[in-house]
C-alpha cells in the first residue's frame, strides 16, 4: 500500500481481505489530531482500496509479510482499581442508562460494533494507591494457616463491575496480582514499603492461591495472576513491596505446585511486573531460578524504553512477553500523548513482543481522584482512561483511542475464533520516517473464510 504524504495527522486501522493475489482495503477505523475524527468507522469510497503487487515505491510503501506470524494479541485495557470501581458504580447507581452506554463503549467487543473492544482488566488483589483505606484479605496478625482469609475485604464494587464487565465480554482476560502482602507478612509490619519477611514464602504463595479461590467463588474467572506489582518500587506511603528476584522465584515455585493441585493448572503465573529498564536483569534472573513456574514478564513505562524489552525476549523467545501499565497525567497535550502510546505501546510493545497493551486506572475523575489518603504517588495526578464527573456524566480521554485504534485489529472475527496474530511488516520510502506500522492477521473459524489482515498505521 503506498502513502503520498497526508493534508492531515492520523492513526489508521484498515480491514483488508486478500482476494485470490490481491489485498484490499474494505473497513477504515480512524482517529485524527484534530478530534474530527474519533474511533470514526468509514468504507473507502469507491471500495475498496486495492495493494498493487509489485507497485511504484511512493513517499512511504508498506510491505507486509503475511509468512512471518509472531505472538497472539489478547489485546488492550487498563487496571479496575478500587477507585476505578467506586467511580463506576456509583455512575450505575445514579445514571444506569450512562452507566451501561459507557461499559458497551469499553468492552463490546463484537466484529464491527461501535465500541473500543477492551479485553484485559488487571486487577488488585488488596488495597493500592487507589483505594479508599489500606487492606489484604488477611489483616489478623500471625494467622499462617490464612482461617481468616476473606476475599470480602474487598469492596463489593469490584466484584460488581467485573461481573458487568463480563456480561458484555465474555472474552475478557482477568489478570490479579498484589500491590502488598499483608503487613505481618514483611519485615516493616505495614503493606507501606518493606520487604516480604522470607519466612513467610510459602504462607504468601498460599495466600496467592486463596485469592484465585477467591475470584472464583465471586464467579471471576482468573486468566493469569502475578507475584508482586513492582518489586524495586517501596515507597512508604502507600501498599507497595520490595521483593528480590529469589524471594519472587520461590513464591512462583511454591504457588505453581499449589495451583496445579488445586484446579489451577491453566492459570498462567506471570513475573517481574516492573519498568522497562531493568528488562536485562530481574525477569532474566528470574528464568534462570523459576522458569518452568513462569509463563512469562510484564513491563511497565516509567523508566527505559519499549526496545528494552528485546534484553529479554532475546534471552527467552518463548517466554509470553505483556504489557501491563502506563499512566496518562492530567493536562498533557491529547495528539503529543496519542503518538507517543502508539509508538511505543500499542504498536512499539507489541513489535517487541508483548501480546497485551494497558494503561493504569481504568476510570477516575477530573482531578485524578479518589487516592489512597496520604499517598505521594500520581504527582502531577494520574489520568484515567475515562473521566467520570459527580453529575452522572462520562467522556473517554486519548488512552482510549489509542487503545481503540489497536484493539479494533486483533478481536476474534467470528465468536469463539482465534485472536489476532502479529505478522511482518516494513515501511520504506522518503518517508517511511512519518509512519510506524502493526500488522496482525487473524484467522477465521471456518477454513473456507477468508482470513482478516489488519494494519494499525500511526502518520507523525
Amino acid at each position: 500500500m503506498t502513502f503520498a504524504q497526508p493534508a492531515l495527522s492520523f492513526i489508521l486501522l484498515g480491514f483488508i481481505h486478500m482476494v485470490y493475489c490481491q489485498w484490499q482495503i474494505w473497513d477504515i477505523w480512524q482517529t485524527t489530531w484534530d478530534q474530527k475524527m474519533l474511533l470514526a468507522y468509514s468504507q473507502p469510497n469507491p471500495a475498496p482500496i486495492n495493494f498493487v503487487t509489485p507497485g511504484p515505491i511512493g513517499s512511504a510503501d508498506i510491505v507486509i509479510d503475511d509468512t512471518a506470524v509472531y505472538q497472539t494479541i489478547y489485546g488492550f485495557g487498563a487496571a479496575l482499581t478500587d477507585s476505578s470501581a467506586q467511580l463506576l458504580y456509583n455512575l450505575k447507581t445514579q445514571n444506569s442508562g450512562s452507566y451501561w452506554s459507557l461499559m458497551d463503549y469499553l468492552f463490546n467487543a463484537t466484529d464491527g460494533a461501535n465500541s473500543a473492544g477492551f479485553s484485559f482488566i488487571r486487577v488488585p488483589l488488596g488495597a493500592t494507591d487507589f483505594s479508599a483505606r489500606n487492606y489484604s484479605y488477611d489483616d489478623v496478625s500471625g494467622d499462617t494457616p490464612l482461617y481468616d482469609f476473606n476475599i470480602g475485604a474487598a469492596p463489593s464494587y469490584v466484584f460488581t463491575v467485573l461481573r458487568d464487565i463480563l456480561s458484555i465480554n465474555n472474552m475478557l482476560r482477568v489478570y490479579v496480582l498484589p500491590w502488598s502482602p499483608p503487613g505481618w507478612m514483611k519485615e516493616s509490619g505495614t503493606m507501606d514499603g518493606g520487604s516480604l519477611n522470607t519466612a513467610y514464602i510459602s504462607v504468601m504463595a498460599n495466600y496467592l492461591l486463596k485469592s484465585l479461590q477467591g475470584f472464583q467463588s465471586e464467579g471471576i474467572p482468573v486468566y493469569a495472576i502475578g507475584i508482586q506489582n513492582e518489586p524495586e518500587n517501596s515507597n512508604p506511603t502507600y501498599p507497595t513491596c520490595s521483593m528480590p528476584v529469589s524471594t519472587e522465584a520461590d513464591i512462583g515455585i511454591a504457588l505453581r505446585t499449589y495451583m496445579n493441585g488445586n484446579g489451577f493448572g491453566d492459570t498462567k503465573i506471570i513475573g517481574y511486573e516492573h519498568n522497562w529498564a531493568d528488562a536485562a536483569n530481574y525477569p532474566v534472573q528470574l528464568m534462570q531460578q523459576a522458569a518452568s513456574s513462569f509463563d512469562g514478564v510484564s513491563f511497565h513505562c516509567y523508566a527505559g524504553s519499549v526496545s528494552d524489552q528485546a534484553e529479554f525476549t532475546s534471552q527467552y523467545p518463548n517466554k509470553e512477553v505483556y504489557f501491563t501499565e502506563c499512566s496518562g497525567t492530567i493536562g498533557t497535550d491529547w495528539w503529543t500523548d496519542i503518538k507517543w502510546y502508539m509508538d511505543n505501546l500499542f504498536i512499539g510493545s507489541l513489535a517487541y513482543g508483548s501480546s497485551t497493551g494497558l494503561m493504569w486506572n481504568l476510570a477516575l475523575d477530573g482531578n485524578g481522584n479518589p487516592k489512597l489518603s496520604g499517598t505521594s504517588s500520581c504527582n502531577p495526578p494520574c489520568r484515567g482512561v475515562v473521566q467520570i464527573n459527580s453529575n452522572g456524566t462520562w467522556s473517554v480521554n486519548q488512552e482510549f483511542y489509542a487503545m481503540g485504534q489497536a484493539s479494533k485489529a486483533i478481536l476474534p472475527r467470528d465468536v469463539g475464533g482465534p485472536w489476532g496474530q502479529r505478522i511482518g511488516v516494513s515501511v520504506g520510502g522518503e518517508l517511511n520516517w512519518a509512519l510506524v506500522v502493526g500488522a496482525y492477521v487473524t484467522k477465521r473459524v471456518s477454513p473456507t473464510d477468508w482470513n482478516r489482515y489488519s494494519i494499525v498505521v500511526l502518520n507523525w
